[in-house]
Parts: C-alpha cells; sequence; structure tokens
C-alpha cells in the first residue's frame, strides 16, 4: 500500500485560516491552534434549534478535550497571551493532529505537545494526549476538562462519581441539552497522568453546573516528560435515549483497551482506508496531495456508525460560517455518494439510510405541495428530515431536482454494490415515491409533458419551463423505477411510462446543444451555470455523440463566467477531457478546484477566491471535494456504473488532462468484491480488473 501525502506542517497561522478539522464521520472537532483552548465540537446526530434563525440545525456541543495548564499558579486560560505557536502537522495516513506550543511565566518556559485524534474504530471515542517539558523546577499543573461555556442550551445531568460504579468508572459525565430541548449529547471522560508517582490528582467539583475538570499538579524537574491522555466519549441521544450512561459503558471499554492501543487500532482503520487511495500519475505532485487531501476529508467525515448524514461542511463549522446550519442538502447525494462507494460503501449507504429514515418526512413534504409520493426537501433538518429552510424557503418553492439526486444516489448504490436486499427494501420505495411524485408534479402539454416552474442548479430570481438538469434526472430516475419495477416483478404504472416519453429536452435550433431550459438566453441570470453538462455527468444521462459535443462546446465557452463557483467547478476538468481538449480539461481543473484548495492543512474551500474575494473562507466544502473525487474516479476513467458487469462500465476512451498519464485506484470495492481501476490516457477504455492478491485474501 502506497502512502498518503500529509501536508506541510504549519509554523503560523492567520486571522482569516480554519482550525484543523479532525473527524471520524461521528464527532467533527475544530482544533484550534493553541490547542488546549476550546475549539468547536459537532456530534452526528445532535441537533437543536439554531438561535438566530430559529431552524432544525446540528447543534453545538461542549468541547470534551480542553485543557490548561498552570506553572507556579499562572494558568494558560487566564493568559493565553502568554502562549506562543510553534507548529502544528497532520498525519492523514492516521488522523493525527499534532499541535507543539509554548507557555511562559515567571521566567519559565512551558513547551506542550498536543496529539489529537478520532477513533476510526471506536466511533464515540476521542482522543488526546499532553506532553509537557519544562525549563526549570516548578510546581507544574495540568487540567483536562470538558467546556461547556458559551454553548446554547442547558446541562440535564453531570456526575463526578457515578452512581452504582467503582473506582474504575471515568472522572465524570454530563448530559447536555440543545437548545429546544429535544435532542442531548452525552460525554463521559477518562484521564491518566505520567512521568512521576508523587503526581497529585484531583478531580474538580465545581457545583452541579460547573465544568467536567481534572486537574494533576507535580512538582516537576528540568527537561523531564509529563503526560496527561484524555479519553473521551460522545454519544447523541438518537442513538441512546440516556447518552451519559451510554458514553460512560464506552468510555470505561475504550480505557480498558488503554491509549496507546486505541491509537495502534484507529492506525489500522486507516491503513484499510487508504488501499482505495486514487493514484493520479502526473508530471506535477500537486495532484496527488489535492486527491489525497480530499480522500481524507471526505473518508474522515462519514462512517457506518453515524446515525445521520452529513452537511456541505461535514461535521464542521466555525465562528463566521454556519450558514447551512447542518442541513442535509442534494450535495451530499449528488457529490459525495458516488465517490464513497468503492471507498467506503457501508459509509455510503449510512448517508442513504439517513433518507430511508425520514420517508414519512418526504411524503408529508409532498402532500404539502398538492403531489403524490415522496418529495425529499431543499433543506433537510437533521432531526427527522422535514422542510427547514430558514425564512420563506424560496428555493425550495422551486427546485425539485432534490429528490431526483437522491433518487439518483440510492440506484446508483444498488447497483455498484449488486446488494438485492438495499434494491428491493430500499432503493425501490424511494424510486417508485419519487416516479409516482414526477407523475404529480409535471404538466400536461400540447408536445407531452413538461416541468413548469422549476429551477436547475442555478439558483434565479424567477423559475424556469423545463429545466434541463431536471428533466434529465427525472427521465434518469424513471427509467430506473421502471427497470427495478420489472426485475422485482411489480407492476409498473402506465403514468410513469407516459410521462417518460413525453418529456422534453429544450434544444439549441442551429446546433442541437442541450440548453438549460425553455426560453433559455445565456446572457441572463446565472446564465453560463452548467446544468445541462451536470446532466451529462455525474448524472450519466445519455446522448447521442454530436448532441453530447455540441453541448459540451457551448457550455465551456461559458465557463469563464462560472469556473470558480461552488458545486460544479471541479466537473469542469472532465468535460473539456471528453469534448477532446487535453490542455483545456488542466486550465480548468486548475481554476475549477485547485484554486479552491488553500488555507491549513489543503482545506476545500466553497468559493476560489479569484472568483470571489469577499466570500468568506468556508470548508472544508463537501460538494467541491466531492466533485473533484467523483471525477478522478468515475469521470476521467469513463465509468458508467449500472446493472450489467463491472468489466463493460468503462464507456468511452481515456482522455486525461494535460501532464497526467494515468489513474489508478488501488482498491475498490465492487459488488462486494476487491477490484482495481487502471484508466492510461489514450485508452480505448480503462479496466477495471482483480485487486492485489493481499486485498482479495482480506476480502
Amino acid at each position: 500500500m502506497s502512502l498518503p501525502i500529509s501536508p506541510p506542517a504549519v509554523t503560523s497561522t492567520g486571522a482569516n485560516d480554519l482550525p484543523a478539522y479532525v473527524s471520524n464521520g461521528l464527532i467533527g472537532l475544530r482544533v484550534v491552534p493553541i490547542s488546549l483552548l476550546s475549539g468547536v465540537t459537532l456530534v452526528s446526530g445532535f441537533t437543536g434549534l439554531e438561535p438566530q434563525v430559529q431552524v432544525d440545525a446540528a447543534a453545538q456541543a461542549p468541547y470534551p478535550l480542553a485543557g490548561d495548564v498552570g506553572i507556579n499558579g499562572a494558568w494558560l486560560r487566564v493568559s493565553p497571551h502568554q502562549a506562543e505557536f510553534v507548529r502544528q502537522s497532520y498525519d492523514f495516513s492516521c488522523g493525527e493532529l499534532t499541535t507543539v506550543f509554548r507557555f511562559r511565566s515567571d521566567g519559565i518556559t512551558a513547551e506542550v505537545e498536543v496529539l489529537t485524534l478520532c477513533s476510526q474504530k471506536q466511533p464515540t471515542i476521542a482522543l488526546q494526549q499532553v506532553s509537557v517539558r519544562v525549563s526549570a523546577p516548578c510546581e507544574l499543573k495540568l487540567r483536562a476538562q470538558v467546556d461547556d461555556s458559551e454553548i446554547p442550551g442547558r446541562m440535564v445531568r453531570r456526575n463526578l462519581r457515578i452512581p452504582g460504579l467503582d473506582e474504575d468508572g471515568p472522572d465524570g459525565s454530563l448530559s447536555w441539552a440543545a437548545l429546544g430541548g429535544e435532542s442531548q449529547v452525552g460525554i463521559a471522560y477518562i484521564t491518566t497522568f505520567g512521568g512521576d508517582s508523587n503526581v497529585r490528582r484531583e478531580v474538580r467539583d465545581l457545583g452541579i453546573e460547573g465544568q467536567l475538570s481534572t486537574e494533576y499538579a507535580v512538582r516537576a524537574r528540568q527537561g523531564r516528560p509529563y503526560r496527561m491522555t484524555q479519553i473521551v466519549s460522545l454519544v447523541p441521544s438518537v442513538l441512546n435515549k440516556d447518552p451519559d450512561r451510554a458514553a460512560t459503558r464506552l468510555v470505561c471499554r475504550a480505557a480498558a483497551d488503554g491509549f496507546d492501543a486505541l491509537r495502534e487500532e484507529n492506525r489500522l482503520e486507516w491503513d484499510e482506508h487508504w488501499r482505495g487511495r486514487i493514484l493520479i500519475d502526473s508530471r506535477e505532485d500537486r495532484w496527488q496531495q489535492l486527491a489525497d487531501a480530499a480522500f481524507y476529508y471526505l473518508n474522515s467525515s462519514v462512517h457506518p456508525s453515524a446515525p445521520a448524514s452529513t452537511s456541505m461542511y461535514g461535521l464542521a463549522q466555525w465562528i463566521d460560517y454556519h450558514y447551512y446550519y447542518g442541513h442535509v442538502m442534494w450535495d451530499i447525494e449528488f457529490f459525495c455518494v458516488p465517490s464513497l462507494l468503492f471507498s467506503q460503501p457501508e459509509a455510503a449507504h449510512s448517508l442513504l439510510e439517513y433518507r430511508t429514515q425520514t420517508l414519512r418526512a418526504a411524503r408529508s413534504n409532498a402532500k404539502l405541495m398538492g403531489r403524490r409520493g415522496l418529495q425529499f426537501p431543499w433543506e433537510s433538518g437533521p432531526s427527522n428530515g422535514e422542510e427547514s429552510a430558514p425564512g420563506n424557503g424560496r428555493a425550495a418553492w422551486y427546485e425539485d431536482h432534490v429528490s431526483l439526486d437522491v433518487a439518483w444516489a440510492f440506484s446508483q448504490y444498488a447497483h455498484a454494490t449488486g446488494d438485492e436486499r438495499f434494491l428491493r427494501d430500499s432503493a425501490a420505495p424511494v424510486l417508485y415515491g419519487i416516479a409516482d411524485w414526477i407523475a404529480s408534479r409535471v404538466t400536461r402539454v400540447r408536445s407531452g409533458f413538461a416541468f413548469e416552474q422549476t429551477m436547475g442548479i442555478a439558483e434565479r430570481q424567477q423559475p424556469s419551463i423545463n429545466d434541463a438538469f431536471t428533466v434529465m434526472g427525472a427521465m434518469t430516475v424513471l427509467d430506473e423505477a421502471i427497470a427495478t419495477a420489472e426485475r422485482l416483478g411489480s407492476q409498473v404504472p402506465s403514468s410513469w411510462r407516459q410521462v417518460r416519453a413525453g418529456l422534453r429536452l429544450p434544444r439549441h435550433t442551429r446546433t442541437g446543444a442541450i440548453l438549460s431550459s425553455d426560453g433559455f438566453r445565456p446572457s441572463q441570470e446565472k446564465g453560463a451555470t452548467p446544468g445541462p453538462l451536470a446532466g451529462i455527468f455525474p448524472l450519466g444521462h445519455e446522448l447521442d455523440g454530436s448532441v453530447e459535443q455540441a453541448t459540451l462546446d457551448y457550455y465551456l465557452r461559458l465557463a469563464p463566467q462560472y469556473i470558480g463557483s461552488p458545486m460544479l467547478s471541479p466537473l469542469y476538468g472532465v468535460w473539456a477531457a471528453w469534448a477532446g481538449d487535453r490542455a483545456l480539461a488542466r486550465e480548468l481543473l486548475q481554476r475549477g478546484y485547485a484554486d479552491m484548495v488553500g488555507g491549513l492543512f489543503e482545506q476545500t474551500l466553497e468559493y476560489s477566491p479569484a472568483h470571489d474575494p469577499d466570500q468568506t473562507r468556508s470548508g472544508p466544502f463537501f460538494a467541491n471535494m466531492g466533485g473533484f473525487l467523483t471525477s478522478l474516479t468515475l469521470g476521467f476513467t469513463g465509468i458508467r456504473i449500472g446493472p450489467a458487469e463491472p468489466e463493460t462500465w468503462p464507456s468511452r476512451p481515456v482522455t486525461l488532462p494535460t501532464g497526467w498519464r494515468a489513474i489508478e485506484i488501488e482498491r475498490a470495492w465492487i459488488r462486494g468484491e476487491p477490484r482495481r481501476i487502471v484508466a492510461r490516457h489514450g485508452a480505448p477504455r480503462a479496466r477495471i480488473e482483480p485487486a492485489a492478491a493481499q486485498d482479495r485474501r482480506a476480502a
């Protein structure tokens, strides 16, 4: 197995830099440069009322790995200006973040090294190890804290000595209710200390609503290492109605294994993930670095055990951006699920499971709009999947394609995994429900059927008729629903076939290119948005060769007006390659993705700074990362996932950007078996072949 490229160590930070993001798909942490100070914590499934717009949203949890350092009575948290950031490094091979800083007081310097990680093996567990050396003898104190200050919500229950347990229990536990009170998160923690057997330990009792805190005090010697470990468990109430009790059990189990064993099993889990690494044979190492970073952030932000889907920023937010509120939107199904199918199909399943668990909300949403079947919300609230768009929710009025994107993702998963039970029990109900919705959504017109008052990917002020991306999605989903019903022996309603036969795509009268909508003009608001190209890839709507080429040419000419915007920009490289222009593919991939990656540790931003220099730096933005990864796995390789045998999925000649020689996926999970994918520039097709011997043995 080849090792990923980790980002360069950071030795200075700026005011606009996003803090490091550490996650395992159930827990997400923003770790600040002086990493014992509190960052931001999100937990999958922990939700509450957003304080300002008052909609269902992801809730911030108490920061579980806070801490403090004291030298002769002077404390880091009281005097943070006496701390000096030295460096921070991030090892993408195992998800470990290491921070070094100095704290000075009374002529004495404490050099502090902090190792932080979230366990991939035990998903409710986060770990931290704090190592300190002092420059002169002093009274050294180390504290571990669970910081709930300035967190919206309230303490429900707090224990220092857990009833019914002996001294092997945790240092403390709490249950915290989010604003609105319906959701809780339980946190329990255990600490240990090494370096001096004469250490004095105190679990501090700060009152019924005081922070959980454990303090270690020692007469420190110059140069001698002292080490405190923190093991914490965070459990959302959606997984257990007494989350603090569940966290207590889980943290005790983890502590019995020990910090070193937990760290090692996390490394082994990451070794497994990296067997699915995407290798780019290119003259520029930068592309491999970008691919590794995107792979790391996406795969660290999903987990088979996560009780809810993720949002556009995964389990990350920061002080000056949280405007998607943790809502689940079409970006996840359209950009992230496809790129996970080969690396973590179980995690892709957990993202889709959120939709199956919220089918009642989708059915109710359709009824509220006067329609049948299932209509998934535009902004799905993380608690129970209801429409949670703030204010008048204008986008929710018209952006119908979200339901089509969700249904398409279900079909892609069913084809990629070959899971017949999933097809029957999960995909079929969604496909049938969306097909029923399409039949009730369209309007009968003279030429057949039309989507009136709809909106595609471009969020314009006014809706349009027959948005091409929506029509392409409807055609694709109806085809999948009909094929699934026939395969499972279910009756196919005549309305599905009638609507499918009656849908028409807007066409350019001279070139035959697919246009964005009826009456489309490129000069209109957001006219350069390449919705029809997204219908070609990743959606996979097949067109005649001349029509596809004309459509690619039409929107590639408009690329300068769009490139650098969120979501579709990373796909331009594939579209240019499919049009046969390698140099343009390289240029647009640079401007449409590489230029969006910046700041600490290769985080993908929502906007390219060149496109919108005044935009808030927010990330990691998962639609952009997922689009880039999907381009690598399915776009440049020409793989079209379908019901046929996987060897037939490569569907077109391989054209790669200038300077790229090949793309290889060392281990791709396909139909439950490990496979190897190789796409060499100039080859008539990519190859899907048996994986290496060690991966076949592992399977």
